[in-house]
């Protein structure tokens, strides 16, 4: 069955950096455009990045110029480099399909923390 596993999340400061990774196994992940979601407590889950599988990339104006996604088709991963963090980025990160029919069960999602 398809499986998403994501990981990378932490604790860091204000101006830190993460890298966050998904790892996706069950599909053929290449024919697929993928999304970072981020949920955050008391709030609905949000897509803030999107790469279509030609390596297009779209993001909400809250992390444009921040966050980057890139996707490593032969190795089923895709990641999301998060730079200059701020408070308000704190919640739990998840990956899925973007743009087409969401994937089911989501994954565990990463909890990203930041904080002084």
């Amino acid at each position: 069955q398809v499986q998403l596993v994501e990981s990378g999340g932490g604790l860091v400061q204000p101006g830190g950096s993460l890298r966050l990774s998904c790892a996706a196994s069950g599909i053929i992940f290449s024919n697929n455009a993928m999304g970072w979601y981020r949920q955050a407590p008391g709030k609905q889950r949000e897509l803030v990045a999107a790469i279509a599988n030609g390596g297009s990339t779209a993001y909400v104006d809250a992390v444009k110029g921040r966050f980057t996604i890139s996707r490593d088709n032969a190795k089923n991963t895709l990641y999301l480099q998060m730079n200059s963090l701020k408070p308000k980025d704190t919640a739990v990160y998840y990956c899925n399909r973007a743009g087409g029919p969401l994937i089911t069960p989501w994954g565990q999602g990463t909890q990203v923390t930041v904080s002084s």
